[in-house]
């Protein structure tokens, strides 16, 4: 990931490294020294290199301190033994940078990168949106009903904007939502996230909208007695529920990959390996075999993932960013959960169904 970007002798001076420790300065785009990773860690980095023009040569550094969790790096950059720069940056220098993009080579003509251009225009059109929308209603209608469609899309809708709004916050443009039959919905950004913070945030206020939305709607059901509000509540909780797995590229995979992959310790992934088989004991207790089931492959695909966690461009969590996502996760799990509960126990057969589909 990018550490560190700085005006140096007219220049930029671009620093990137991972956890592994590997760490690689560009001067203008050029390699100019470079650490590789090492089985122990340290905090500090040196790094030497020369400049040279027509009429000298330039002794540059660049050393400093790093350190992870909590990110901080403190730096200073010389010549000649000149300061030329020095500072410090932290997380909310890292959330708010935008990593340069390497210049891709232009490629000859193939249909692949026909059919990635015309994706890439269609996402950019506003016209696409409204049909996508009216193909989808067109879909659920045909299937079900005008109001279930409707309903469903209401649904689609306010979870994707829950995305979108945590975009935003995170000063990121935001492509808007498309709704995509059979699909779903989708929330788009040109730009990249850099911290897993900013990954979990974006994925779990998708669900968090939608938790906003079944309270809304069964308050509306006590206040008034409709069924169409039970059946809404009930249906977004599952929904959401669903979308809260642990299996990407569902919300609640890239939750849950976030927090195993910020920890650096075999205790760490123990523990969220242990809690996962709490989760599944209680599932199958609960009589949510389903659930259960989906939590085994989804804790299984990141366990097996977690050596290739240094690799990311991400920075992870610190240990408070952990233990909240963790029980910002759990809530929301067990709010969802209670809510298709608390619909079965009424007797209606229909507002039953999403927890008989739990329990298959």
């Amino acid at each position: 990931m990018e550490l560190l970007v700085i005006d140096f002798l007219g220049k930029p001076l671009r620093l990137e490294g991972s956890m592994a420790g590997w760490q690689q300065l560009f001067w203008d785009n050029t390699l100019v020294s470079q650490i590789a990773a090492a089985p122990t860690d340290t905090d500090q980095f040196i790094h030497q290199f020369e400049l040279s023009n027509n009429e000298q040569t330039i002794q540059c550094q660049l050393n400093g301190s790093l350190s992870w969790q909590p990110f901080l790096i403190q730096y200073h950059a010389t010549a000649n033994d000149q300061m030329i720069a020095q500072g410090e940056r932290d997380v909310k220098d890292i959330e708010r940078q935008h990593p340069q993009q390497p210049i891709k080579p232009e490629k000859k003509f193939s249909l692949i990168g026909l059919v990635s251009l015309g994706m890439k225009a269609l996402k950019s059109a506003k016209l696409i949106k409204v049909v996508l929308a009216s193909a989808s209603l067109a879909a659920y209608s045909w299937l079900f009903s005008i109001q279930f469609a409707l309903a469903l899309l209401a649904c689609l809708v306010f979870h994707e904007y829950g995305h979108i709004r945590a975009m935003k916050y995170f000063g990121m443009k935001t492509k808007g939502i498309y709704l995509i039959p059979f699909l779903g919905g989708l929330a788009l950004s040109d730009e990249k996230i850099n911290t897993r913070w900013q990954d979990v945030v974006i994925s779990i206020m998708g669900p968090a909208f939608g938790l906003i939305m079944s309270l809304a709607s069964m308050i509306a059901y006590w206040i008034t007695g409709e069924m169409f509000f039970a059946g809404l509540a009930v249906f977004n909780a599952l929904l959401n529920l669903f979308n809260l797995l642990p299996i990407l590229p569902l919300d609640g995979g890239h939750v849950l990959k976030s927090i195993s992959f910020s920890m650096n310790s075999k205790i760490g992934i123990i523990a969220c390996a242990l809690a996962a088989v709490a989760g599944v004991i209680l599932s199958y207790r609960l009589g949510l075999t389903l659930f259960g089931f989906l939590l085994i492959m989804g804790s299984l695909e990141i366990i097996f993932e977690w050596r290739q966690r240094h690799q990311s461009h991400l920075l992870p969590l610190d240990r408070y960013g952990q233990i909240f996502s963790t029980v910002w996760y759990v809530s929301l799990v067990a709010a969802f959960i209670g809510i298709i509960a608390y619909f079965a126990s009424l007797g209606d057969s229909l507002l039953s169904l999403p927890l008989q589909i739990l329990g298959t």
